[in-house]
């Protein structure tokens, strides 16, 4: 016989009724279809409900009758965070909104330490002692045997970040001071490793100056205007709290592993075509647009496919649109729009605002900065990668810090769930 539910586990009738929102005889028509369980009081006539019967039975109400999305899914705040603030004006990092942070012209290794740390750097010397590589850490050359042509950047670094951590026999240090120079190795290794396959190029870009300039270096973009560019994306990406990769490297860091590990768990979240890889997207229908004039034709070709257009919308910047697209849309403004890709990019802007569709997002902002460039498919999501790895390292040090793993519980809803017939009949 299963144990007796202890008086935390159930709820009396009008607790019951309350939390449903229903009076009491609905609530004892649950009860007699299986809906709700209940048991004897203690003492009395009256009877205990079940809490998890009437909390499942209460979510699903809530659905308006259909299975609606995880609380997971963009729901209530899941974690306690001190790194990044969601505002309708944008992200906040520790304090700092992000739109002052761009306009003050801030180094993207500066805004990786104030994410990291809290405090920011004094001097480009103090950020350059620390942020340096002098390799690569692996053998350029066999590492870009194993990326064949034509793949794309993030691909690349799915193959370098598993390589490097094979190669450093002391990455299970698990201390903050041990971590860090880690840390920032890697981010200087992942803006070199998006030139893979070609070794030439990444062993080029470790001997930049900056992540911005390393980056700009393994795209093929060297001008100043692409590095100013490119420092902004860098500077804009850095975090989005917990977002569906930034997650995935808590979740890797809750059970200690390695920094390696963390980041590279959060790539392959970040890979997917519902995350950083939306960019391609983009780029895919810019393709697709070819011309400007071309690009009212094309979005209302997909619309009467019930096809989505990537690149517009964001569920947490419904009302005034993504604050992070202008400020890259900004930015991408000196590179000019002599490009095709550039061109079409403009044109699908343009006529996405004529149709109506919301305003552009983070993916339309980085192909904004990557199309006037020419740069190769998949580079807007390279940049997105480099960019949010400071953020993948500041919340998998914060999780290390909590001290517990993160395993949340299912809500089972089987066949054999209770309830799960006839709920709402």
């Amino acid at each position: 016989m299963p144990p007796e539910p202890s008086a935390g586990q159930t709820l009396s009738a009008r607790e019951a009724a309350a939390l449903l929102g229903v009076k009491l005889p609905t609530l004892y028509a649950y009860v007699s279809r299986g809906l709700v369980r209940s048991t004897p009081a203690p003492r009395g006539r009256a009877r205990r409900y079940r809490r998890e019967d009437v909390e499942r039975l209460a979510f699903r109400h809530r659905g308006g009758g259909r299975r609606i999305r995880s609380p997971l899914s963009w729901g209530e705040p899941l974690l306690e965070t001190a790194i990044t603030r969601l505002s309708p004006d944008g992200p906040v990092y520790r304090g700092h909104r992000l739109d002052d942070l761009v306009t003050e012209g801030l180094r993207f290794e500066a805004v990786a330490e104030l994410l990291w740390s809290g405090g920011v750097p004094e001097t480009d010397d103090a950020i350059e002692a620390r942020w340096t590589a002098l390799d690569l850490g692996v053998d350029a050359a066999a590492v870009a045997r194993l990326i064949p042509d034509g793949a794309t950047p993030m691909a690349a670094l799915q193959v370098l970040v598993p390589a490097l951590a094979l190669a450093d026999p002391g990455r299970y240090d698990p201390r903050r001071e041990a971590v860090l120079p880690r840390a920032r190795a890697l981010i200087r290794r992942l803006a070199a490793g998006i030139g893979l396959p070609d070794a030439g190029r990444a062993n080029d870009a470790l001997q930049a100056d900056s992540v911005a300039q390393a980056v700009a270096v393994s795209l093929g973009a060297r001008s100043a205007h692409a590095v100013r560019a490119v420092e902004t994306a860098l500077v804009v990406c850095a975090d989005h709290e917990l977002n569906a990769s930034t997650f995935a490297a808590r979740v890797t860091a809750s059970t200690r592993a390695d920094v390696y590990a963390c980041v590279g768990s959060a790539l392959c979240a970040l890979s997917g075509p519902l995350h950083g890889s939306v960019s391609e997207q983009v780029e895919a229908l810019l393709i697709e647009i070819g011309r400007p004039e071309r690009a009212e034709a094309v979005i209302h070709e997909r619309l009467r496919r019930g096809e989505h257009i990537p690149g517009f919308g964001h569920p947490f910047y419904r009302q005034h649109g993504d604050p992070r697209a202008r400020l890259l849309l900004d930015a991408a403004q000196p590179l000019g729009t002599r490009s095709r890709s550039a061109r079409a990019l403009a044109g699908l802007i343009e006529a996405a605002q004529a149709a109506q569709r919301p305003p552009p997002n983070l993916d339309v902002g980085l192909v904004a900065v990557t199309a006037p460039l020419g740069l190769r498919p998949g580079a807007a999501a390279g940049l997105f990668a480099v960019g949010r790895a400071a953020g993948w390292v500041a919340h998998a040090l914060e999780q290390v810090e909590t001290g517990h793993l993160l395993r949340p519980r299912a809500r089972y809803a089987g066949p054999d769930a209770p309830g799960e017939e006839g709920m709402l009949a």
